[in-house]
């Protein structure tokens, strides 16, 4: 009798990666002077002063700082600062870093670095909320008005902190006796926005061509379509101009439409931009090409782009930009850079220089009046 051959065993494998979503919020403490000496008479559990919320990783958090210190009996003498998970029947696991910002440089110095991540819960048993965070963020004398110090200005201080939420992501796959033999390897990283700036750069295939100032730029219908609903609707739609394949563009640098086009290519900046950005330096010409690009955003409606452009702007106010950044403000409609404009002139040092200021003069002759109202209410109020 034949032996009963053996049913080939069942291989499978598997692989675990990490998903993470990160977010930083920024926590700006007026009259910190009166919070601290309010905190002082209150309890362990009432002594702090807290952001609002904000939503990383589909969590919502909130930042604590307890001006004099979390507990009434010990550790009198350091501020404490806390990372608290607001989200109901929750869990996360995340990591952080609590920063704060030195207000003679703008920069941010790192003061408790959560490592490695904390477990936050708020499922039963868990707490209404749950908050990590240090005993020690730095000490209260350091705050004290006549200790000069370089993270107050005004009698406010700033803090940051760096949100990243962790997630475990399972695949399984079915694989046959050989195919599980082998070590599984990792997928290289995404080349696709490398792979769209090469289709710009040699213009393969290109179908439009769009004339700026005196330069022509040839690009895909389809590529621009997908990125604006501008371009969907020219290109696409009732506005289509059914017999050209040239469409001239006005009101518009060359350069400015060069950046636009690498933006809808490739979902980044121009690396001369980035490197505006990143080291923060003096450079009028970057910030004036950040703000016609705002402009050109606004006219494709490309919000992704708004919102990096409007956040760059944010980032290099000085008393020379502020008047004519804040009509830009207005008149595109961007509410952040306008609060921002509005926050830096009421919190600078500098506000007799702001009104002094070329920019100033130039605003008051060709912008409207309500602008200039503004401005100079504000000058009032600090006076």
């Amino acid at each position: 009798m034949a032996s009963a051959s053996k049913r080939p065993r069942a291989r499978t494998a598997s692989t675990c990666s990490l998903e993470t979503a990160r977010g930083t919020h920024a926590f700006k403490i007026r009259d910190y002077s009166l919070h601290r000496a309010l905190a002082a008479g209150l309890t362990a559990g009432s002594r702090f002063v807290q952001s609002a919320t904000f939503t990383v990783g589909g969590h919502d958090w909130r930042v604590r700082c307890y001006p004099d210190g979390a507990w009434r009996d010990k550790h009198t003498d350091h501020v404490a600062a806390y990372l608290v998970l607001e989200s109901e029947n929750a869990e996360a696991s995340a990591h952080f870093a609590l920063r704060l910002v030195d207000q003679t440089t703008g920069q941010s110095v790192l003061r408790y670095d959560a490592a490695p991540p904390r477990a936050f819960s708020t499922k039963a048993g868990g707490g209404k909320v749950s908050t990590w965070g240090t005993w020690s963020f730095i000490k209260k004398s350091e705050l004290e008005p006549e200790a000069a110090s370089r993270y107050m200005r005004d009698d406010s201080i700033v803090i940051e902190c760096d949100v990243t939420v962790v997630t475990n992501k399972k695949r399984r796959v079915e694989e046959d006796d050989e195919a599980a033999a082998r070590d599984l390897e990792a997928a290289p990283p995404s080349d696709l926005s490398s792979n769209h700036r090469t289709l710009l750069e040699e213009k393969t295939g290109a179908d439009v061509i769009f004339e700026v100032g005196d330069e022509a730029f040839p690009a895909h219908n389809l590529v621009l379509a997908m990125r604006s609903p501008v371009f969907l609707a020219e290109l696409y739609g009732p506005m289509e101009e059914k017999t050209s394949q040239r469409i001239t563009i006005e009101d518009m640098h060359p350069d400015v439409f060069r950046a636009l086009l690498h933006f809808i290519y490739t979902d980044s900046m121009p690396d001369a931009m980035e490197d505006f950005e990143d080291e923060d330096d003096d450079d009028a010409g970057g910030r004036e090409m950040t703000k016609h690009l705002l402009v050109a955003a606004d006219r494709y409606a490309m919000g992704r782009l708004k919102r990096i452009c409007e956040g760059i702007l944010c980032r290099s106010l000085d008393v020379e930009n502020v008047a004519t950044t804040l009509a830009l403000a207005d008149q595109h409609h961007r509410s952040n850079l306008r609060n921002a404009c509005v926050e830096f002139i009421a919190s600078s040092s500098k506000i007799d220089d702001v009104v002094a200021s070329q920019e100033h003069a130039h605003l008051k002759r060709s912008c409207p009046v309500v602008l200039v109202d503004m401005l100079e209410n504000v000058t009032r109020r600090l006076q």
